[in-house]
């Protein structure tokens, strides 16, 4: 029997979702930038990490898992699974500092279902948002089609499944309430990780109009809470420009070649972590991730 892995091409949307190059290169700098707003989600990840130097580095080594397991046969997968695993077991500890709602002290670990479905969600959520800026509108049947892949996911990784919404519907009322709570806090750190993972990536020489237009739209594709929590300006000018740019993306997708527009978007992933190591050796790195409680509170501006 052929192997055809966990998310099988033709059958699996959430493999169509992600086949896609467009959603590849934007869902997960989204996805960190949002998941920093719960601060056991940040802290834990880079008290525990060794990528503070090279966060794009990092970036790559999370998006070429999740490919392993989306794209790859369930042999693949699982082995790609039992290395997370792995990783995950050490990745526990206590937050050192008050953080917004959660007290010095407060306990995090991967294996947190609380914390693991968080994860998924803002996963989830950056996924669905690119794909439908850039490619079609889900029907009410397909998002749902796309949740239940992407509990699935979750479980493979090791979340219970009790611990996720049973439906869209349902993960739309929760994630909207977290969202709005006064759960969701940026730490200092987390707000300059945050802003720094979304609108610095780094990209080679002769990339500036490139660089712009991934900027509007990623300014435009952050929920309005989580802007306003990061000190994002949102004005009139920018939600056109923010429209232009998706216009402007969405017809160089349908004018391309399938061959460039689909499939994985791991030589991406690897050009990038390449530039960020090039500016680290030249003494011009992107911005690291600083250790937490090393920054001063900063009322967040518009910018």
């Amino acid at each position: 029997m052929t192997d055809e892995g966990y998310f099988p091409r033709g059958r699996s949307l959430l493999r169509a979702v992600h086949e896609e190059r467009v959603v590849g290169l934007f869902y997960g700098q989204r996805a960190l930038a949002v998941g920093a707003l719960d601060p056991r989600n940040f802290v834990g990840t880079i008290q525990s990490s060794a990528g503070r130097r090279a966060p794009f580095r990092r970036l790559q080594r999370t998006a070429d898992a999740f490919e392993t397991v989306f794209f790859g046969s369930r042999a693949e997968a699982d082995r790609m699974l039992a290395r997370v695993d792995r990783m995950h077991e050490r990745v526990s500890g206590e937050l050192q500092h008050d953080s917004g709602p959660y007290a010095a002290g407060t306990p995090f670990a991967a294996f947190d279902p609380e914390l693991m479905l968080w994860t998924v969600a803002v996963t989830f959520d950056s996924a669905q948002v690119f794909y439908e800026l850039f490619v079609r509108e889900l029907s009410a049947a397909e998002r749902d089609q796309l949740w239940q892949e992407y509990r699935r996911f979750g479980i493979l990784f090791g979340m219970p499944a009790s611990a996720a919404p049973r439906s869209y519907a349902e993960f739309r009322a929760w994630f909207g309430q977290r969202l709005a709570s006064d759960e969701m806090h940026l730490t200092p750190e987390a707000r300059y990780t945050g802003r720094a993972i979304a609108f610095e990536i780094p990209m080679g020489r002769g990339r500036a109009l490139a660089k712009r237009i991934h900027d509007a739209i990623m300014r435009g594709a952050l929920p309005p809470r989580v802007r306003e929590l990061y000190g994002l300006r949102w004005s009139a000018a920018d939600a056109r420009r923010f429209r232009a740019c998706v216009a402007f993306v969405r017809a160089g997708r349908r004018l391309a070649p399938r061959v460039l527009t689909h499939g994985s978007c791991h030589v991406s992933y690897v050009q990038t972590a390449a530039v960020e190591r090039a500016r680290l050796r030249d003494g011009r790195p992107t911005p690291q991730v600083p250790e937490p409680g090393t920054l001063q509170p900063v009322p967040a501006r518009a910018s």
